[in-house]
């Protein structure tokens, strides 16, 4: 059966962000797959890796000046080590992190 061009045409379903990531199923491990460098990141003027996370896994301890990793979070996309060289990275272990339910 042929695809009608019409169907294209109509429209998409809007998402958001929190629609979006409740289509992510995610097992947890129990230690963080991504490490921070913590002196480097209080040296960054511009703390860059808390606002390009799509899942904002990144936040200001501003009591500390750190940067908390809610690693449970994390959709595995590398944008963090993309962002900045002071975050390392790693697959999480075997059999844990996510799964996209829908393209």
């Amino acid at each position: 059966m042929p695809i009608d061009v019409k169907d294209y045409l109509k429209p998409h379903v809007t998402l958001s962000m929190a629609e979006r990531l409740d289509l992510v199923r995610r097992r947890f491990a129990d230690e963080s797959h991504i490490v921070v460098d913590q002196e480097a990141f209080k040296k960054d003027p511009d703390q860059a890796i808390l606002f390009v996370c799509p899942a904002q896994v990144f936040k200001l301890n501003e009591k500390e000046g750190t940067c908390i990793v809610n690693f449970e979070d994390c959709l595995e996309c590398g944008t963090c080590q993309v962002a900045r060289r002071y975050t390392t990275w790693r697959n999480p272990k075997g059999g844990y992190g996510v799964t996209y339910r829908f393209g």
